[in-house]
C-alpha cells in the first residue's frame, strides 16, 4: 500500500458545538482485537483461542482451521466515506471501540453524555460448550469495559436462547455486573440446527423456521426475569441479516434490514405475551423509527377485522402494546422524528452506532440539530435521553 493511502481513522477529532444539554446514546459498540479472547474464555478453553497473524496486506484472525481478514466495517469511524474499506488491520480502526479513555474522549468531543454498548457476540465454533462459553467471556470483558467508564456506559449482554433456563442464569449473571439489558437473537436458536458454519449467524438471527418461538409459554420464564431483574430486552437487526463482506449484496440488504423487524414483535404482540407480561420493555435497536406507526395502525386495521376467526383475544388493540411496551433506535430518520405522535411512534431513541459504518461520529450534533428543527425541547429531550433512559432503567 503507497503511504499516500495510508488513512489515519484515530485522527484528532474537534468537539463540535453542542445543540443538545443531555444525550443518551441508546446503541454503541465495542470492537475489541481477538486478543482478548485468551484472558476471558474459561480456563480450558484458552488454548483454543483466536491468535492473529500479519502481513502487509491485513491482519488475519486464525481460528479452527479458518484464516480471515480482519473485517473493518465495524469500525469506520474517523473515516471520511470515500476512506471506507472492508478489510485490513486493527491498526485501522478508531482504537476508542476498545480502548476506554480514548472512547470517553470521543464521547466529549462528540457530545454524547451516556451510551448503551452492545458487542459483537460469540466465536463462530463447531463446539457448543466454547460457543455457548464465548458469549460469557465476551459479556465479561464487555462489563469490565463498561463498569470502568464511570456511568457513562451500560452494557447490553448478547444472551444465548439455545437453554432457556441457562438464559436465564445468564440474565441473572449479567444484572450483577451491572448490564441493564439483554441482547437475543432475532429467533430462538436451534440446537439441532447448530455447526461452525452457521454458529454466528445462529447468534444474531436464530432460526426463523424453528418449531421454537418466542410467543411460546417456553420463554416466559425469560420474560418474567426481564421484569423481576428490570433488564431491557433487545433486539438487535438480524431478522434479515446483512452480507457485510458481498459489496454487490451490502446496499440492498442494508436497504431491507430494518423493517424485518416486525417478524420479531408481531407474534409477540398477537399471542399475548404483553398481556402476561405487561410490564415487559422491548427494544428495537437500529431498526429506524419511521415505520413503526405505518405497522402500528395496519395491526390495528387488520386484528380488528380478523380477530373474531383467528381467535386472537389479546386484551387491546396492537398499537396500544407498541406505546406501552415496544421501543426502537434509530440514527438517522428524519420521517420517523415527524411521525412521533402518531400510535406507534412515541417511544423512538436516537443512537450515533459508534464506531460502526453508519455511525453519526464525529457529527452527531450536526445530525440532531437537523433532525429536530421546530421540535420542541420536551420531545427532543425524551428522544435525545428521556426515552433511553426509562427503556434502559437508567433514571
Amino acid at each position: 500500500m503507497a503511504e499516500a493511502d495510508v488513512i489515519d481513522a484515530n485522527r484528532e477529532i474537534e468537539a463540535q458545538p453542542r445543540v443538545a444539554d443531555h444525550v443518551v446514546d441508546a446503541d454503541v459498540h465495542v470492537t475489541p482485537p481477538p486478543t482478548f479472547w485468551a484472558e476471558y474464555l474459561s480456563p480450558q478453553f484458552r488454548d483454543r483461542a483466536p491468535v492473529i497473524e500479519s502481513d502487509d496486506e491485513a491482519d488475519w484472525i486464525v481460528f479452527e482451521g479458518s484464516r480471515k481478514k480482519w473485517n473493518l466495517m465495524q469500525s469506520q469511524a474517523g473515516r471520511k466515506f470515500e476512506e471506507f474499506r472492508n478489510d485490513g488491520k486493527i491498526s485501522d480502526m478508531r482504537v476508542g471501540g476498545w480502548v476506554l479513555a480514548k472512547r470517553l474522549e470521543d464521547m466529549d468531543h462528540d457530545g454524547i453524555d451516556q451510551g448503551v454498548v452492545f458487542g459483537g457476540g460469540p466465536l463462530q465454533t463447531g463446539s457448543m460448550d466454547l460457543y455457548l462459553d464465548s458469549f460469557e467471556a465476551y459479556n465479561r470483558w464487555q462489563s469490565d469495559f463498561c463498569n470502568a467508564s464511570g456511568k457513562r456506559l451500560f452494557g447490553a449482554a448478547f444472551l444465548p436462547t439455545v437453554d432457556v433456563a441457562q438464559a436465564v442464569t445468564m440474565m441473572k449473571a449479567a444484572r450483577k455486573r451491572g448490564d441493564v439489558a439483554v441482547n437475543m437473537p432475532a429467533f430462538p436458536q436451534s440446537a439441532e440446527h447448530f455447526n461452525k458454519s452457521e454458529s454466528l449467524m445462529q447468534a444474531l438471527m436464530g432460526d426463523p423456521f424453528g418449531k421454537r418461538q418466542y410467543r411460546d409459554a417456553e420463554f416466559d420464564p425469560i420474560w418474567k426475569t426481564a421484569i423481576d431483574e428490570n433488564l431491557a430486552i433487545t433486539f438487535h437487526l438480524g431478522a434479515r441479516v446483512v452480507r457485510y463482506t458481498d459489496k454487490s449484496q451490502f446496499l440492498p440488504d442494508l436497504a431491507v434490514s430494518k423493517t424485518p423487524m416486525l417478524e420479531i414483535i408481531a407474534p409477540m404482540i398477537f399471542t399475548g405475551v404483553f398481556d402476561r407480561f405487561p410490564d415487559l420493555r422491548v427494544g428495537l435497536i437500529e431498526s429506524g423509527a419511521g415505520w413503526m406507526p405505518w405497522a402500528a395502525e395496519y395491526m390495528d386495521r387488520i386484528w380488528f377485522m380478523q380477530r373474531h376467526w383467528t381467535e386472537c383475544d389479546i386484551k387491546h388493540e396492537p398499537s396500544y402494546y407498541f406505546d406501552r411496551n415496544i421501543y426502537c433506535s434509530f440514527i438517522s430518520d428524519k420521517v420517523g422524528v415527524a411521525l412521533r405522535n402518531f400510535p406507534g411512534g412515541k417511544n423512538i431513541m436516537w443512537s450515533s452506532d459508534y464506531p460502526h459504518s453508519e455511525t453519526t461520529f464525529p457529527h452527531s450534533h450536526k445530525v440532531i440539530e437537523d433532525h429536530f428543527e421546530g421540535v420542541s425541547e420536551e420531545d427532543k429531550h425524551w428522544i435525545l435521553a428521556g426515552c433511553a433512559e426509562k427503556f434502559y432503567g437508567l433514571g
